[in-house]
């Protein structure tokens, strides 16, 4: 594998996890969101990654293969007064798990920070590589 090849694996990999970021904020800004008109609330997603190959043997990197909804139901609660109550007076709430996103959450960001690690250790050596041969 050529040390640039290290960019496009180290890359594939913090633009997953950037994208999982974005999906794990979605959800904490979903929580707690009862359901909507259509008695539905909102789902929590997931990021699917899938290896893909990087054009030399050996060489693989990560993507987002797809973003999928938790099909876990929903938080209900007895609130006959909340305006979103349905006839039996419960109220459902998203299926999002605050503790379990904040997990995801961490691990997404330091497994992003990991890659940017990489790379910069990658230039580090390029650069001190191209010193040498000034010399």
């Amino acid at each position: 594998m050529t040390m640039l090849k290290i960019f496009d694996v180290s890359g594939s990999a913090a633009s997953a996890q950037s994208q999982r970021l974005s999906t794990v904020a979605s959800n904490l800004a979903n929580a707690d969101t009862v359901a909507g008109p259509d008695g539905q609330a909102y789902k929590a997603r997931q990021v699917v990654f899938q290896t893909t190959l990087m054009g030399e043997v050996g060489a693989a990197g990560v993507r987002v293969s797809n973003v999928i909804e938790d099909q876990t139901p929903g938080r209900r609660v007895h609130d006959p007064k909340h305006p979103a109550a349905d006839a039996q007076g419960y109220v459902t709430y998203s299926n999002v798990n605050p503790v379990e996103e904040m997990v995801n959450m961490i691990s997404a960001s330091r497994s992003y920070q990991n890659n940017i690690e990489v790379m910069n250790t990658a230039k580090s050596l390029l650069l001190k590589t191209l010193q040498l041969g000034q010399s």
